[in-house]
């Protein structure tokens, strides 16, 4: 389990607005690892973990853009049926809620899943023992 920095950037939802901010980033050669959009009519955020947050939320508040910086945590879980289940309900127990959560799965069999939990300290040493 990793505690992670996760940028979240809100931006007009409109056509090559994701395009412009992923070629930003590249273009500071730093690597984008995982990335969420979620959109409402006008506006959307885009959340993103990267291998250099501190520069990435500086160079985009610099260019105008309005970021937030939060805490997440990144774990790696079987990519089997149940198993994130397995993971949310040892968070239940002890009473940490989740805000939201992405996911994905790499090639070797296993899950990734980020979460953005209301106690991270917390969260991450259940979740180490």
């Amino acid at each position: 389990m990793l505690k992670l920095q996760q940028i979240s950037i809100f931006m007009e939802n409109k056509p090559g607005m994701l395009c412009e901010i992923t070629k930003f980033i590249a273009s500071k050669n730093v690597n984008l690892r995982a990335l969420s959009v979620a959109d409402a009519q006008d506006f959307g955020i885009v959340r993103i973990i990267v291998d250099d947050p501190g520069l990435v939320n500086d160079i985009l508040a610099n260019e105008g853009y309005t970021t937030k910086k939060t805490y997440v945590i990144g774990i790696e879980i079987p990519d089997q049926p149940g198993k994130f289940s397995e993971l949310l309900e040892k968070l239940a127990k002890e009473n940490i809620n989740i805000e939201y959560s992405y996911a994905f799965t790499s090639q070797e069999g296993k899950a990734i899943s980020i979460l953005r939990v209301d106690d991270v300290d917390k969260a991450e040493k259940i979740l180490n023992k």
